[in-house]
């Protein structure tokens, strides 16, 4: 669904901007907005209705005698996963909120809700769009915060890609404007809307997007975090719509909290010596670091040194001297059971973000899962909703409106059902769908 362009650098880009919120939402203490236990074992998540499609999937499938994939679509739609709101008015976006947060609260589940509508957004990928201007965009944000209940739990996810893809990342794809300005507002747009959920609903979990493991390194995604006000906030979000191992954005995550830790406690924007994926010296290897493959699980004990952590680990441990991090995050891992997928033929773009065959549901969501190895990780979720395209993909070959991996068909539209590709995912699933 989303663009995923690889960077590994960047945060110079970002050194300049200043953030001015405009308006005088009421400011979150840094030492206040992170909680411990948000969301306790055995938390029930929101379930949205499905989709008209993926009805319609399952009684063609249960017409044609295929009780079994029927059931496996019907498994997946029923899994709790997120709602998303991508445009509208502010008082169509106000009614929807409100009718979401309402039936969660009947049904005393934890809705997860991914606000989506930043101005130029996605760089003009499959997905591109938004509000028209920041002014639009802030009053759109205060309708969705107008639509939250004062003291209700629910999950706020903040513009996935909207701080890993910044304007500044892809500026050709604004010609003409101030891609300066356009990547200064963008920071603030995001800033803004933190705030003013935060300041609507105190019990609302904020996590502001973050990319995932494959794309920027920790301290330039840490930076971008930091100026967005990701300290006045939950935490952060990983893995949105992509297909990265659970168990290498369990680390990310954890490395990211802690460059956050130790940029702005520790040593204040030393964003350049915080360990990263990218090269993975430290004392535990004797600072011999190569960087780590995306395409293997990484951990501590890993034999191969493109796997294995403990060097980036035992730097943290140096670095931060008991400084603990505060700042919190989620993993998508509504698509990431099987992990990325590496192409098999040669394309000038493989998009491997985009629609990729032989991947698989993940983990099912669940709230506190590795409360021992890692605690600021509050949940697994589903926030892409499993089955609905990422977008028309053509590998980039030049002129083509269809996708080779797929058989040759169009995909479907960015956010449209596809479903061949919601029965692979279901076939596929790691853990088994039941």
């Amino acid at each position: 669904m989303l663009n995923r362009i690889l960077s590994r650098g960047g945060g110079h880009l970002l050194a300049a901007v200043t953030v001015v919120i405009a308006g005088q939402l009421a400011t979150v203490s840094a030492a206040s907005a992170s909680e411990q236990n948000p969301l306790p074992a055995g938390t029930r998540f929101y379930t949205p209705a499905p989709t008209h499609d993926a009805v319609r999937q399952i009684a063609e499938l249960t017409s044609n005698g295929d009780k079994a994939d029927a059931a496996l679509i019907r498994a997946e739609v029923r899994t709790p996963q997120a709602v998303w709101f991508t445009g509208g008015t502010p008082k169509q976006v106000q009614q929807q909120v409100r009718q979401v947060a309402q039936q969660a609260a009947g049904k005393k589940t934890v809705p997860t809700l991914v606000i989506y509508n930043v101005p130029g957004r996605d760089c003009s990928q499959y997905s591109s769009g938004g509000a028209g201007s920041d002014a639009a965009y802030r009053a759109w944000v205060d309708g969705v915060a107008a639509g939250l209940a004062k003291d209700q739990r629910v999950i706020v996810i903040v513009e996935p890609d909207g701080l890993a893809n910044l304007p500044s990342d892809c500026p050709a794809a604004y010609p003409g404007q101030d891609v300066a300005a356009l990547t200064a507002g963008r920071i603030a747009d995001i800033r803004y809307a933190g705030a003013a959920i935060r300041q609507a609903d105190p019990r609302a979990l904020v996590y502001l997007d973050a990319g995932h493991s494959a794309w920027h390194s920790v301290g330039d995604i840490a930076s971008r975090l930091e100026q967005a006000g990701v300290n006045d906030v939950q935490g952060f979000s990983l893995n949105v719509s992509n297909y990265q191992y659970t168990a290498n954005l369990e680390q990310y995550g954890t490395w990211v909290s802690e460059c956050i830790a130790y940029t702005t406690t520790v040593n204040p924007g030393d964003f350049g010596g915080c360990g990263n994926q990218y090269w993975s010296g430290g004392p535990a290897n004797n600072w011999t670091g190569v960087a780590l493959d995306p395409n293997g699980e990484w951990s501590d004990t890993a034999a191969d040194p493109a796997l294995n952590t403990a060097g980036i680990n035992s730097r943290y441990a140096s670095i931060l001297a008991g400084t603990a991090p505060t700042a919190h995050f989620v993993i998508d891992t509504s698509r990431n059971g099987r992990g990325p997928w590496t192409p098999t033929a040669s394309y000038p773009d493989p998009q491997t973000w985009c629609n990729p065959p032989g991947r698989g549901l993940g983990a099912r969501p669940e709230a506190a899962p590795q409360p021992a190895a890692y605690p600021l990780l509050d949940a697994y979720l589903w926030i892409k909703t499993p089955g609905q395209s990422d977008g028309q993909c053509n590998r980039g070959v030049p002129g083509s409106t269809v996708d080779p991996e797929w058989g040759g068909i169009t995909d479907p539209a960015a956010g449209a059902w596809f479903g061949e590709q919601a029965l692979e995912l279901a076939q596929l699933a790691v853990p088994p769908l039941n």
